[in-house]
């Protein structure tokens, strides 16, 4: 152990750390106990002897001062040449320079590159609001982070929706550290896509880049804020798969798969292909269920699949051409063919019909089942949203109806979403989201039912 006194490190054997000062005809052995004190003898006077054995044992000695003096020459000399041929290499290369290049499409880029040309753009989020009711009945004051990407000069900011939903005050910071409020654009639940804005000029950009030519195997790269602490931290990986879907909190989405790094605060930041160019929105990252972890699976929105919508947004704070059913539905199940006396036990029940739709253009009735939506077969409401999303308002589609024991088809055009649907869907304050808390056991049962089967429209 060490006894620090007086800035000074001494070693000692004693366990309890302390030194003892040996006293004058005091020693220690080795185990550091004092030995018993040594009795003291009268000497008697010297008996006269013969030198001869006095002449050995100098001769000894002279041996063995003489074999020491060559031993410590020998170590002497060891030493110095293991100090003389040990070297440590030491390299002597300066750090390549990173270039900055201009996102062009054509121009392939290092890791470091595609960083340089894009960490400018790149924003982070932090987000204040409320969520809910406590015990108590008092609002729920609620933090969180999250990532985005400056879209045009003056200050369009694309990132989840999931990330803004029930925000009151979203703050962005860029990477040269200034900061600024933001307000709340619009954005689209079904599609987990949001744009803020800031009051800016001159901001950096980045390229959007053709998601649909992404092949597995891709390198692509992640760039965000991840823990909402390690700002501006780059992930990368491969593009593990394309047309990916996954259901996230019930609604169907279309993913890019990769392997990079995705952790949360990640939401809304780019997925970045080796030309610099952003391909899609990163959304999602599969943990696993139960006891098991699972690791490498992250996912993006193809840039393709919401680029158009993205735009609607920015003009008119909503998706005009999101397509409109107008129905009240939801799944068909085997106890409600046993109670219908249904001779199928899979589509989409249709509750009721909203007068002036596309559903009652199309003459569906109440108690029809979906099966089919053009050759796409419908087996639940997740089903039909996602089939809902490859349409446009205006497009015309045939369904395929189980109606009365028969099975018809009918001619239908998607309707736009009505501006007072899009009120109550796509306002982040409005407290429609998908947010799993809400249905902790304080949600009314009446309005998680309403939810299940009313926004499917």
């Amino acid at each position: 152990m060490y006894d620090d006194e007086k800035n000074l490190y001494h070693y000692t054997y004693r366990k309890d750390g302390s030194e003892t000062a040996t006293q004058p005809g005091q020693s220690y052995d080795a185990r550091g106990t004092q030995p018993d004190p040594v009795p003291v003898m009268t000497p008697e006077a010297p008996k006269k002897k013969k030198h001869t054995a006095g002449k050995v044992a100098a001769l000894a000695l002279v041996c063995a001062l003489l074999g020491g003096a060559v031993g410590g020459g020998v170590v002497y000399g060891a030493g110095r040449m293991n100090a003389d041929t040990t070297e440590v290499s030491v390299s002597g290369r300066l750090p390549e320079a990173v270039n900055v290049h201009q996102v062009d499409g054509k121009t392939k880029m290092t890791d470091a590159e595609v960083y340089a040309a894009n960490v400018n753009s790149v924003v982070s989020i932090n987000v204040t609001g409320t969520s809910g009711t406590n015990f108590f009945g008092q609002k729920v004051q609620t933090a969180s982070s999250g990532s985005g990407f400056i879209l045009t000069k003056d200050g369009f900011i694309v990132t989840n929706y999931h990330v803004v939903k029930d925000a009151e005050q979203v703050k962005v910071t860029l990477y040269n550290g200034d900061e600024y409020e933001a307000r709340y654009v619009g954005g689209d639940e079904d599609y987990d896509i949001a744009v803020i804005k800031v009051e800016a000029a001159d901001l950096p950009t980045v390229t959007l880049g053709d998601s649909g030519s992404l092949n597995v195997g891709d390198r692509v790269l992640a760039i965000g804020n991840p823990l909402g602490e390690l700002t501006f931290s780059m992930s990368g990986g491969m593009v593990s798969s394309v047309n990916r879907t996954i259901n996230v909190s019930g609604t169907p989405f279309n993913m890019i798969q990769t392997d990079a790094s995705i952790n949360p605060g990640n939401s809304g930041g780019p997925l970045v292909n080796q030309y610099g160019e952003v391909v899609g929105i990163v959304s999602a990252k599969y943990s696993g269920t139960g006891s098991e972890a699972v690791e490498g699976l992250g996912f993006a929105i193809p840039i393709n699949d919401v680029f158009a919508m993205i735009e609607d947004i920015m003009t008119n704070g909503y998706v005009t051409n999101k397509p409109y059913l107008g129905v009240s539905a939801g799944t068909m199940t085997e106890q409600m063919a046993a109670q219908y006396r249904y001779d199928i036990s899979s589509g989409v029940f249709i509750y009721s019909v909203e007068e002036g739709y596309a559903a009652e253009k199309a003459g569906l009735q109440m108690g029809d089942v979906i099966t089919k939506v053009d050759d796409h077969a419908i087996t639940s409401l997740e089903d039909l949203t996602a089939v809902k999303k490859q349409y446009s308002a205006g497009d015309t589609v045939t369904l395929t109806v189980y109606r009365g024991g028969e099975t018809i088809t009918v001619e239908l055009t998607w309707d736009a979403v009505p501006a007072e649907e899009k009120a109550d869907s796509d306002t982040p304050t409005s407290g429609s989201g998908r947010d799993d808390s809400q249905y902790g056991g304080y949600m009314n049962p009446y309005d998680l039912f309403d939810y299940f089967f009313r926004q499917f429209r």
